[in-house]
């Protein structure tokens, strides 16, 4: 294999880049008079939050397996993925892979950092066209990141070339794990530790109903994690959003508990959803929605949304479907009756 070398896959000025060094780096105690950071000295949340989020890496670490050192934790998956870009491609230089139909910020948080898109669609069964990836990548030396999803959103499946991606690409590859919580003996992140340049999101919005409180996590080699680091603005997670994660984490049981009521649901609502006639097929899913093509995705969309009830129609990446969400009990029953309605 190709000699991995971190430095030529990061862009220069990020390489070389002094971070900004806050009031709690120079000073890291938590007790004093603290005149140092312009702060109000009045007030529950007048101090600014833990920058390293220490005590959440550590929750994190000791639940994984893994040391904090190879733990990021952003505002979001979303800022890990702008992070990564700015990070190792050069704005009009560099390029990425994708694979749609994917998660779409792939793409938008490229555009916005003016990072060519090379296209490779997933094959009929939606998993990776490894062939076509690797004559692309060999083909084109502008290629400096991959990402792709799994289980996949919108398709909701696992992908299965993940291992071959790694073999035979020497750029950084961004797994995202978004749904990993509902398949969770399939994660990448042990995988870190052989390659050095896997990155694996996971997130809290998912699995431990989060999503309000935007809360990314990126594990990987300590070398990367250093750069995100670097990278990441001050304060980037706020201590509201530091503590919900670690009242999370502490009760974990209410997270195994809900991941399970979302499984028996959607595995109820896939025995209910094939006896529609609307209903052509239903993709198989690992994660906590279906992807269901249906006769006319647009208008079985609108009459749901009349009653409303609001899925995603995903008609424009993958022809006649809707994406549903498992839901509670009482929605997963509401929705199937305003189903049961519609003739189209």
């Amino acid at each position: 294999m190709k000699q991995f070398s971190l430095q030529s896959l990061v862009r220069p000025n990020i390489w070389t880049l002094k971070p900004y060094s806050s009031a709690r780096d120079e000073f890291s105690g938590s007790e004093g008079i603290f005149l140092d950071a312009n702060e109000s000295p009045y007030g529950t949340l007048n101090r600014y939050p833990d920058p390293h989020q220490k005590e959440l890496k550590a929750a994190l670490s000791e639940m994984k397996g893994v040391p904090s050192e190879n733990i990021f934790i952003g505002n979001g998956s979303d800022e890990i993925i702008d992070l990564v870009y700015r990070i190792f491609a050069n704005p009009g230089k560099d390029s990425v892979l994708i694979c749609p139909p994917t998660y779409g910020m792939y793409e938008v948080s490229a555009n916005i950092n003016d990072i060519n898109i090379v296209r490779v669609p997933l094959l009929d069964d939606f998993q990776l066209d490894m062939d076509a990836i690797l004559e692309k990548v060999h083909a084109d030396p502008s290629i400096k990141i991959i990402f792709v999803c799994s289980p996949n959103n919108p398709t909701g499946n696992r992908l299965k070339n993940v291992k071959a991606l790694l073999d035979n690409f020497h750029g950084i590859v961004v797994l995202d794990e978004a749904y990993i919580d509902f398949r969770a003996d399939r994660t990448y992140v042990p995988k870190i530790r052989k390659y050095p340049n896997l990155i694996v999101i996971q997130t809290f919005s998912k699995a431990w109903a989060l999503a309000g409180a935007r809360v990314g996590i990126a594990y990987a080699q300590k070398e990367i994690i250093a750069l995100l680091d670097k990278v990441k603005p001050p304060y980037n997670v706020s201590k509201l959003n530091q503590k919900a994660a670690l009242d999370a984490l502490s009760v974990k049981h209410e997270e195994s508990e809900r991941v399970s009521k979302i499984i028996n649901e959607k595995e109820f609502l896939i025995e209910e959803l094939e006896k529609l006639p609307i209903v052509k097929k239903i993709f198989p899913s690992d994660a906590n929605f279906l992807l269901v093509q249906v006769s006319d995705a647009n208008s079985i969309y609108n009459k749901l949304v009349d009653k409303k009830i609001i899925t995603r129609n995903r008609h424009s990446q993958i022809e006649n479907c809707i994406r549903i969400t498992v839901g509670t009990f009482n929605e997963n029953r509401l929705l199937l009756s305003e189903l049961k309605k519609i003739t189209v």
